[in-house]
């Protein structure tokens, strides 16, 4: 089934509510997960892991599972690496529904989420630039540009909102985002959106009901949970999986030279994905063929079974384990 179409009339900001209760979402309408790769490169265990976990929740709910692009940041966009991302997904059995969305098509609709924010006087123009300041920006052009300084940016008031969630994994998570990011960016100074504006605009377009990722987006959600309130969105629920840390406690990425998993055989690594994510395989699930696994993964996907925890150590070049809580490897 096609995902539904991305809403046509102009998104319409409203005052949010400042209440620090953990936000959830009704749990009787139809499910539909996403993952969400950006194409700077070749697919690895990590991005297998967040698949692996997004797909079967959708697949054990019998909802849908979309895939989209997040190839908004041109700069850092590799060609043909999104071709590469969705052929290797194909080849692991991760069958998305409908067409895969790409963000570099939706600007329009990123454009309309940023002016009725700035209608509303959410948003300001800042000339700072990161050398201006350190640390949680000081809201220097917060009530108007300052002396001698020219509009950069476009900034996200946050005031004095307070945001928590009830996330599936990580619990109960509260941030106040004037003490821990301050206002911050929703168009750059090169003119493309901010990624937190661009995710809000399109998961509530396609209608996403859970988001299920990686633990290192974890404080980056409330921002976006403040985002959706101004915006009068709906908000997902959150269930957010421990990545994979290297032994020097890097999340594996293709920033750290993550190995590609294009050469990996589909069984071996994604019984090391449901290891990782704690879903105890059978040692005889490493002879099964790839629709037997799946099947199995799905009648036997728990989510309560996935580590509580932000990191756990992966030892590359080596076979998929789970890494009991109480090792020094886990990684909080």
């Amino acid at each position: 089934m096609a995902p539904s179409k991305a809403r046509a009339d102009p998104i319409e900001a409203r005052q949010p509510s400042n209440s620090s209760t953990p936000v959830s979402r009704n749990d009787t309408e139809r499910y539909l997960g996403r993952f969400a790769p950006s194409p700077t490169g070749p697919l690895h265990f990590g991005s297998v892991i967040a698949a692996v976990g997004s797909f079967l929740q959708a697949r054990c709910r019998r909802g849908e599972w979309l895939v989209r692009i997040d190839d908004l940041d041109g700069p850092r966009t590799v060609a043909g690496a999104a071709d590469t991302i969705l052929a290797d997904l194909e080849r692991l059995g991760l069958c998305w529904d409908g067409e895969v969305c790409y963000q570099h098509t939706r600007s329009e609709h990123y454009r309309q989420g940023l002016e009725a924010l700035r209608a509303t006087g959410w948003t300001f123009p800042c000339g700072c630039s990161r050398k201006d300041y350190r640390g949680i920006y000081p809201g220097t052009c917060r009530n108007g540009l300052a002396p001698g300084k020219r509009a950069r940016t476009r900034r996200m008031r946050v005031a004095e909102t307070c945001i928590a969630l009830d996330d599936a994994v990580q619990g109960v998570c509260r941030q106040p985002l004037n003490e821990s990011v301050g206002d911050f960016v929703i168009r750059r100074a090169d003119g493309i959106f901010a990624y937190h504006l661009a995710v809000v605009v399109d998961d509530a377009d396609f209608r996403v009901t859970e988001i299920v990722r990686g633990a290192d987006l974890l404080d980056s959600t409330p921002r976006q949970i403040h985002l959706q309130r101004c915006l009068g969105l709906p908000t997902p629920a959150y269930a957010h999986l421990p990545v994979a840390v290297n032994g020097a406690g890097q999340k594996l990425s293709k920033q750290t030279f993550a190995e590609p998993v294009a050469d990996k055989p589909a069984v071996p690594l994604l019984i090391g994905a449901l290891d990782f994510l704690g879903q105890q395989p059978h040692p005889q699930l490493q002879y099964a063929s790839l629709d037997e696994l799946w099947s199995w993964a799905i009648e036997s996907w728990r989510m309560d079974r996935v580590p509580r925890q932000r990191a756990i150590h992966w030892p590359t070049g080596k076979a998929a384990h789970y890494v009991p809580a109480k090792s020094d490897e886990i990684v909080d």
